[in-house]
């Protein structure tokens, strides 16, 4: 606390006296002239009057101000530009000596030529490249709409979504996700399925982060920017889905189910503007499973086999509502609050045939076999509860203090049912486990942030205080209780505190045709698990600091090279801390470490961005460095079941290129591809429960998404996209290859107001081999691979109906902790 009110005070003290700095300058903010709202990145440059020699330049930052100083006294004209809009002209500009001249606010006015060539074409802008970060239009993706936040990111170049819905970014599996800028402390797939995705407008990858965001997530930070009227007045916009029956069962005993509905609302006017959101979505899936394992017991010189195959499917939905208040109380003062609260459910049916054999080691002569069937059902379910408020004061010299607080409490729980029973007699039981949890959680988090532009650019400087709670119990009862004595290794309950104090600064400008960030942040970090048969609490604190640093610098306009360095933490959930066994189903049990230690990694990238009449292009090489990458190794804990547990495996590297293009080759077609292609070491002597484990694997790897869009007229549209994943390497195996191809088509109506769309998803005819993928492991006493099949050839309808415009961000809030540990 002593630490927070010394970095207040200073904070505070540097903002007044800085205030005082107001001389020789020019400066003003760029809005566009319809919406009100400020333009970034908005191109200003300054002649002198009946000259054409450019005496000064800059760009808008995000609130749309921009400052030129040291001016000369004179007579100058002042030009604006930025795609999309006309050009704008100020003259007979007058600078005198010591002078602070204000422009006040400068409109510009949308291009009626492009917004033109847009209604006729269909064709958007649909990916902006910056120094820190890549930008990309969610409507683009029209095989999305009724879907998740998921179904618009897989698309995205260097983002991977497998069969279980995981999602990767540049191969790594942890990032930060951010909901408009603001910080979620949560796992990517959970949080991102609650976000609709016609709610989303744009999103943003984040690759090498710069020191005022959190340094949480191996594979840097995803941002969401979620659509929010801009006009005062009234806006609406409201999606159905329905999911025509399925054509695949897999044989399930439930059909899935599928289903959902969503709205925005927003109204604005004057000092006011009120957004609020709701959703729900039931998305099931049928499937299927195969399975291979087997075990070597050496001292018994014995292999037992346990073969298996059978239903895989999930029954899912959410639902959740949200809601926000901005007030402008004047042009220094502005007020934010929000709230979310929502629902997650899921279960996980896995219905399976066991042929199990015990066989000679030596000889594989047949010692003994049984058959029986196993019914697991895994439920997992959550509600999320938060409210945030901030407060922002701009002062005279244009910068500005924000403060803001964040509180969230959930309760997550759930259950692992498993039932072995006798075949093909399956009324008779053979053992029943049931592994029932409670896990909720409190969390808050402050933070205080401040910007001063100073000379040529912009220094920003904050402090921050995390910190979670989690209690854990944990029961397990088993029938007949004599089938497993050790049984009370089963039950227990946690207690997981983590705290987190953090300060940075950093400053940016630009030097001619060099854009820079450079920046420091300083993280101190305690974590305690306390654990019901352990008298000792499980402590670690960290020191750390965390440099970054980024250029970009434009060699024309239209080629640009850049260059970006971040260091990065990826933390422990609390779940892969909890060392209490969980019953994941018949042949496999986990359990974490309470001792597990972070990953530290250090990221680099270089490269190109390319801007031509018809398109773009970009390439990237980067380096990740890995200490400490946690990975789920597996070991044997009796013949029939292997033990899952979390662990820290040695160091990894990886290095890879990723790449993309986006054309127009004609008005009516966009086609957009985009790659990568890496390479993934990992390697180190570790013990496994005390069982020393050496790894070592390494592998290439790579992934394709690609889009294409045809406008057939101007109310039709044609949409077909594809993702691809290679096989690639995991610390004790390899993942198999993915495939999902999909298919849109898109009917507007009442001048686009209304629109109807058949999507067609996982396309696989009988032939493709879509939607499934094949995880092997092993060890050198025990092989799994086991081939998740998901459902195919799904079609659903979305209809939309959009009443005025939703461009801007929006902030409603979202899950900050809960969603992680879920």
């Amino acid at each position: 606390m002593k630490v927070f009110l010394f970095f207040s005070f200073v904070l505070l003290f540097f903002a007044a006296t800085n205030s005082l700095a107001q001389t020789n300058s020019l400066r003003g903010k760029v809005t566009d002239a319809k919406s009100k709202l400020p333009i970034d990145y908005a191109s200003i440059a300054l002649f002198k009057t009946g000259d054409s020699v450019l005496v000064a330049g800059s760009i808008t930052k995000q609130n749309g101000w921009f400052k030129l100083d040291k001016i000369t006294p004179g007579s100058y004209r002042l030009k604006i530009t930025f795609l999309g809009y006309d050009t704008k002209y100020l003259k007979d500009i007058a600078v005198i000596n010591g002078s602070l001249v204000n422009l006040g606010n400068i409109p510009l006015t949308p291009s009626g030529k492009l917004l033109n060539e847009v209604t006729v074409s269909g064709q958007k802008i649909t990916a902006l490249n910056k120094i820190d970060k890549q930008s990309y239009k969610a409507g683009q993706f029209e095989s999305a709409k009724g879907g998740s936040a998921i179904d618009v990111l897989k698309n995205l170049p260097s983002v991977s979504v497998n069969e279980g819905g995981d999602i990767t970014v540049r191969g790594s599996g942890g990032f930060l996700v951010l909901i408009n800028g603001k910080p979620v402390l949560a796992d990517a797939q959970t949080v991102l399925s609650q976000l609709p995705a016609n709610a989303v407008d744009n999103i943003e990858l984040i690759t090498a982060p710069s020191a005022k965001y959190d340094p949480d997530g191996r594979g840097g930070i995803i941002n969401i920017i979620t659509k929010k009227g801009v006009n005062d007045g009234f806006t609406l916009i409201a999606n159905t889905q329905g999911g025509i029956p399925a054509i695949t069962t897999y044989g399930n005993l439930e059909k899935p189910v599928r289903f959902g509905a969503d709205a925005t609302i927003n109204y604005k006017k004057g000092k006011w503007d009120i957004s609020a959101g709701a959703n729900y979505t039931r998305n099931d899936n049928a499937g299927y499973r195969e399975g291979y394992v087997y075990t070597k017991n050496f001292d018994n010189n014995t292999i037992t086999r346990f073969p298996s195959n059978g239903e895989r499917s999930f029954n899912r939905y959410n639902y959740a509502a949200r809601a926000s208040v901005n007030y402008t109380a004047d042009l220094n003062n502005v007020i934010a609050m929000g709230f979310y609260s929502g629902k997650r459910y899921q279960s996980r049916l896995a219905d399976l045939l066991y042929n199990n054999t015990t066989s000679n080691l030596t000889s594989n002569a047949l010692i003994k076999s049984t058959t029986y069937y196993n019914s697991n059902q895994q439920t997992k379910e959550g509600t999320f509860n938060l409210g945030n408020f901030d407060y922002t004061h701009t002062f005279p010299n244009k910068s500005f203090l924000t403060a803001g607080l964040l509180y969230e409490h959930d309760n997550l729980y759930g259950a692992t049912q498993n039932r072995n029973l006798k075949y093909p007699n399956t009324a008779d039981t053979i053992q029943y486990v049931n592994n029932p949890y409670k896990r909720p959680i409190s969390a808050y988090r402050f933070k205080l942030d401040y910007s001063v532009n100073i000379g040529k650019g912009k220094l920003e400087s904050g402090y921050q205080l995390r910190s979670d709670t989690q209690n854990g119990t944990f029961d397990y009862f088993v029938s007949p209780a004599t089938t497993q004595p050790d049984a009370a290794r089963f039950r227990g309950s946690t207690h997981a505190k983590n705290v987190i104090n953090s300060i940075y600064s950093q400053y940016s400008g630009k030097v001619a045709r060099m854009e820079y960030t450079g920046g420091l942040r300083y993280e101190y970090a305690a974590r305690t698990v306390n654990l019901s048969y352990d008298p000792n609490p499980h402590t670690l604190n960290l020191s750390n600091l965390f440099p970054s640093a980024n250029l970009l610098y434009s060699i024309n306009n239209g080629l640009k090279l850049k260059a970006g360095y971040s260091r990065r933490v990826q933390r422990t959930t609390n779940l892969e801390l909890n060392p209490i066994p969980e019953r994941e189903h018949s042949e496999t049990l986990e359990e974490g470490d309470p001792d597990l230690l972070p990953e530290f990694i250090d990221l680099a990238e270089l490269g190109l961005t390319h801007n031509f009449t018809k398109g773009s292009f970009f390439a990237t090489a980067y380096y990740q460095h890995i200490q400490n990458p946690i990975q789920r190794l597996n070991s044997v804990y009796a013949d029939t079941i292997l033990n899952r547990v979390y662990s820290n495996a040695g160091s990894a590297r990886l290095f890879g290129l990723e790449a993309g293009t986006n054309l127009s080759p004609f008005k009516w077609c966009t086609i957009y591809i985009g790659a990568n292609l890496y390479n993934y070491k990992i390697e180190g002597n570790i013990a496994i429960l005390n069982t020393p484990v050496n790894i070592l694997n390494t592998s290439w790897a790579y992934s394709i998404n690609g889009n294409t869009g045809f406008q057939l007229n101007k109310t039709l549209s044609l949409q077909a996209n594809v993702n691809y994943l290679s096989k690639r390497p995991t610390a004790q195996g390899h993942d198999g290859s993915f495939f999902a191809p999909n298919t849109s088509v898109k009917k507007t109506f009442m001048n686009g107001r209304l629109s109807a769309s058949l999507l067609w998803q996982n396309m696989n005819m009988g032939f493709l081999g879509a939607n499934k993928q094949r995880i092997t492991t092993s060890g050198s006493d025990f092989y799994t691979t086991t081939n998740y099949i998901s459902e195919t050839d799904v079609f659903l309808i979305n209809l939309s109906f959009n009443l005025n415009k939703f461009t801007a961000k929006s902030k409603l809030p979202t899950s900050e902790v809960g969603d992680k540990e879920f």
